[in-house]
This record gives structure tokens, sequence and C-alpha cells, in this order.
């Protein structure tokens, strides 16, 4: 699989991209919080953002799916949860990871979710996975992320598991 790297400054050139992924995966799902023009506003929130960071994966001339997120500004965290107690330094928020369903199952989500932490400067990393989706919560388990609680940070949103790991680095 061949991984893209992009940054903020390329958000408005990926824009499409995320959305028409987002798109497929969220095909037959009829709550609107999974529509494109909610999701839209999510990619240009996050993607505003000058420390954004993804990476997408291509195969066989195709997108297989990608992984985006920023660092949380200082002592900033998931609205509807509390920041844990005794973290310390920079926490990167992975916003979304996203694969194509025929990609599913592959290896390929953990592929773009590693390559994407690999360039990241933070001493942890934390995400959001819905909580009636027990299959990714578990997957997420098996990658070393720990449940911290739950949040729901919007009226419309689901209600979330809050995950995180620490980063090790050297």
């Amino acid at each position: 699989m061949d991984l893209k790297r992009y940054t903020h400054a390329d958000a408005r050139d990926v824009r499409s991209l995320l959305l028409d992924i987002h798109d497929e995966a969220y095909a037959n799902d009829p709550n609107p919080f999974h529509s494109r023009e909610r999701f839209s506003y999510f990619v240009d929130l996050w993607s505003s953002r000058e420390n954004w960071q993804c990476v997408s994966g291509w195969e066989e001339g195709g997108p297989v799916g990608y992984a985006y997120g920023s660092i949380f500004k200082p002592g900033g965290w998931w609205k509807g949860h509390q920041r844990p107690a005794g973290t310390r330094g920079p926490v990167f928020a992975l916003s979304e990871l996203m694969v194509l369903p025929q990609w599913r199952g592959t290896g390929r989500a953990k592929r773009i979710h590693d390559a994407l932490l690999e360039s990241v400067e933070a001493a942890m990393v934390t995400l959001l996975v819905d909580s009636t989706h027990q299959k990714v919560q578990a997957l997420y388990e098996s990658w070393m992320y720990n449940k911290l609680g739950e949040a729901k940070p919007s009226d419309d949103s689901p209600l979330y598991s809050v995950m995180a790991k620490e980063l090790k680095r050297g």
C-alpha cells in the first residue's frame, strides 16, 4: 500500500477525497450525524488547525482510507469528557480513521494509523469510538488503547468511548 501525507496546507486539495471516502464508508447509514454535510463541518474544523496531519492509503490505483488529527491546545481534551488527571505534555487527537468497506479487516487501517502516528510529537494519542461499535473498540484495545470513559460531545452525536494510549518514542 502506498501512503501519502498531508498537512494543513494541503487541506483544501484533499477535502473532496476525505468526504468521498466518508460517503462510501457511511453509504447505508441513515443517521443525519453521518451525513456528508455534517461530516464536512468536522473535516473543515480539524483541517483548519495548523498542526493538522493526515495520511491516506492507496492501492490498486485508488484510495483505501485515511487517518487524521491534530495536537490538542495545551490543556485541551474531548468535549464532554474530563482530561485525565496527570496528563502531561502534548496530546494528539486522532479525529478520524476511515477505511473503505472492501479494505476492512485487511490490516490496512493499522498501517494507516501507525503511519500517521510515527511523525506525531506527543506523549499520548486519544480517540473516540461509537460506544455501540464494540468490535471497533476491541480492535483499538488490541492496538493498546484503553477506555477512559464515555462522552457525548454534541446533542446529535453518538455516545462515544474515550480511548487513549501513551506514545512510546525512541
